[in-house]
This record gives C-alpha cells, structure tokens and sequence, in this order.
C-alpha cells in the first residue's frame, strides 16, 4: 500500500531504527516508547492484520519475536517482555499493517498488568 508508513519504512523510503530484520520481518523500535526499547515487528509484506497473514510464517514470526525479546534481556532493557497484537480498529490497531508490539518490562517499571477482570472494574 502506498500510503502505509510500515511498507515504507520496509522499502527505505521512511526512517526507522531496524534491531532486526530476516527475509520477512523487520524489527524496529516504536516511536511512542513506553518503556525504553519497544519494539515492533513487521511483516514485509503488506497484511492488514495477522488473519490476512499466510500460517506458513506463524514459525519465522515467532522466532523474530523469541529473538527481538532475548535481544532485549541481553542488552539489560528488560527482564521479561509482554507482546501484544492488536486486530482491527476496534482493538486498539492504529496502523492497518499487522504488527507485533514486543513490550520490555522490568519490576519496577510502573506499568500494570493487563487482567480482563481489571478492565470490568
């Protein structure tokens, strides 16, 4: 899609700082840091969300994600990571181009946990 800023940081043609990249994802770091080192993974090539995303790179997304999240604990960013996928607007998808948030946490770091029965309250 030509005016999909994740297909142009793909192409070059946006800037982005890549921590990873294999055949048909690429990694970079999220503009909108919540905790330092938030990472998004993104497929190469165009799928709104991961349903449009053929099963067949359900292995290579997990191990860019498994990757990306030991990268994160190595370089002592994170002691553990929360990833997240949002589908469709209505869940929270801002950019239509599937995308795998990979979320640093450390202890202290003072966000909450996401628990359903906390979203009731």
């Amino acid at each position: 899609m030509e005016d999909c800023i994740f297909c142009k940081i793909v192409k070059g043609e946006a800037p982005a700082e890549k921590v990873y990249e294999d055949e048909n994802f690429i990694g970079f770091l999220d503009v909108n840091q919540v905790t330092d080192g938030k990472t998004l993974i993104v497929p190469k090539k165009h799928y709104k969300t991961l349903l449009d995303m053929p099963s067949s790179l359900g292995n290579e997304m997990l191990e860019a994600i498994k990757k990306v999240g030991l990268d994160l604990i190595d370089k002592g960013k994170a002691e553990g990571f929360n990833v997240l996928i949002n589908n469709f607007e209505v869940a929270g998808q801002v950019v239509p181009h599937a995308h795998i948030h990979i979320l640093p946490r450390k202890k202290e770091d003072g966000l909450k946990r996401m628990y359903l029965e906390d979203a009731k309250k």
